[in-house]
């Protein structure tokens, strides 16, 4: 289901709890993320679950073509760090941030196997922006 946009700081500011696999809500939060992503993909490449309400650790990212569905995902390792500047769909305009080049994640992905991979350029970009999010960090 589409969601509203949260577009509260003090809302935003809220760090998120871990999602469950047996959790009907997380299942559900996961589904309307991909489907509100979707409906704003002309303005919008990640959204965290606190971008429609739920306080929990799940994201979806923009990776070309597909959507990446991210429950509790984690850095585990950073390098090339970079200064830039980033927007939020929940937010007016933009905001100075550092990022990094390449990082190495481990997630549980839609069916809570548990994945590690390394992103690069863009893609590594979203997914920082998203975990912030879950830590209640405001880019």
């Amino acid at each position: 289901m589409i969601r509203d946009i949260v577009r509260s700081p003090m809302l935003l500011r809220t760090p998120s709890e871990p999602a469950t696999e047996h959790s009907a809500l997380d299942a559900s939060v996961g589904q309307d993320l991909l489907d509100t992503l979707a409906a704003h993909a002309d303005e919008c490449v990640g959204m965290a679950a606190n971008m429609i309400g739920q306080h929990r650790r799940i994201i979806v990212v923009a990776n070309g073509a597909r959507h990446m569905l991210m429950h509790n995902p984690e850095i585990l390792e950073a390098a090339g760090p970079y200064e830039t500047e980033e927007g939020c769909l929940s937010l007016e305009g933009t905001r100075p941030c550092k990022r990094y080049r390449r990082i190495k994640v481990r997630y549980l992905d839609e069916c809570w196997t548990e994945r590690t991979f390394t992103f690069t350029g863009y893609v590594a970009e979203i997914i920082q922006h998203e975990i912030d999010h879950c830590d209640g960090v405001i880019i």
